[in-house]
């Protein structure tokens, strides 16, 4: 089974996340900010990973560390239950559609992390929640999972579906990258023989 389960407790957060990549998609997200547990519960859904989120952070000061911290959190829970990766499909892309936005998502499962997110909002908010904590959220997520991560809104008009095509464009790139190819099972997808640097 490939599982893991990371707690992280600092003086601004204290978050529980565990995942199982092998899932159906269940989740059980609580972070106390509900545009975010939105997302993370369509990344699940979308995914097919198992995904439960228990956050308690200081939100009476704003969202930022709550976000972050979670991007932490489960990136650390999806490197862990990857293992040495053998046998992974490793690379995935999609164009993910969300009525009048497009984004592409594109990762590399390489060990190497990487960020570029080329993603524009109309709006500062999205109900209470801060548009440019998206970003954090990905940047978190991608350093701490050790994935090379390309996240760009071809074009878009509605701040609540770009944040939503892009959480569901990670998803089912996740879903594809970590998925085992039958044809490489038990092999490192990597000419090196290793992944992570």
């Amino acid at each position: 089974m490939r599982t893991a389960t990371i707690k992280r407790k600092t003086k601004e957060t204290d978050i529980e996340v565990s995942v199982n990549l092998d899932g159906s998609g269940a989740s059980n997200i609580a972070t106390g900010i509900g545009f975010f547990d939105h997302m993370l519960d369509l990344l699940a859904r979308h995914s097919r990973i198992d995904l439960t989120v228990k956050a308690v952070g200081d939100l009476h000061i704003d969202h930022h560390h709550t976000t972050e911290d979670t991007g932490i959190a489960l990136g650390q829970a999806v490197r862990q239950a990857l293992g040495n990766m053998a046998g992974i499909t490793r690379y995935a892309g999609v164009h993910m559609p969300m009525d009048e936005t497009l984004s592409r998502v594109v990762i590399d499962i390489s060990g190497r992390p990487f960020l570029v997110f080329k993603v524009d909002f109309p709006r500062d908010k999205i109900g209470e929640f801060d548009t440019e904590l998206v970003r954090e959220w990905f940047q978190a997520f991608a350093i701490n999972a050790g994935v090379t991560l390309h996240v760009e809104t071809l074009y878009g008009d509605n701040s609540h579906h770009i944040a939503e095509s892009c959480f569901k464009g990670l998803a089912r790139a996740l879903r594809a990258a970590v998925a085992i190819d039958p044809k490489a099972a038990g092999e490192i997808p990597s000419t090196k023989g290793s992944l992570g640097g």
